[in-house]
């Protein structure tokens, strides 16, 4: 799994995406009080995938995305340049030869949440990827 995590923030290094949350990209939380937006990303499921003798793993990744700006511009932004990066890419995993990453759900949420300046509105987008690797 570390490969695959590893793989998939050096994907994001200097991309649109990784410019629309200004570098912040967490795994699993993110700090207390850490300025938005962001993303973090979590691990949701892995499961064996092992067919044709060969070993692999079916994981489903969660990116959940976070803003506090009014309007939708500035989350749909940072959708959009997740799909954009992620969706049917390729990319190189140590260890491992990457059969599939594709997008598969999307939930959006709004949620009020006090913060120094006062009560904000939070928009958390949560965008699901099924990942399939198999051992090289």
């Amino acid at each position: 799994m570390k490969n695959l995590l590893t793989a998939i923030m050096t994907k994001f290094s200097g991309s649109a995406f990784s410019t629309d949350v200004a570098g912040r990209i967490y795994l699993d939380e993110a700090r207390q009080g850490t300025d938005f937006p962001y993303a973090v990303i979590k691990i949701i499921s892995s499961n064996p995938d092992n067919v044709f003798q060969k070993k692999g793993k079916d994981t489903l990744i969660q990116f959940s995305l976070f803003s506090t700006s009014e309007g939708a511009t500035e989350i749909t932004t940072m959708y959009n340049d997740l799909l954009s990066l992620l969706d049917e890419c390729s990319m190189t995993i140590t260890s491992n030869n990457l059969v599939t990453f594709e997008f598969s759900n999307l939930v959006t949420m709004v949620d009020e949440i006090t913060t120094p300046s006062g009560t904000a509105t939070l928009k958390h987008w949560a965008v699901d990827f099924e990942i399939t690797v198999q051992e090289s």
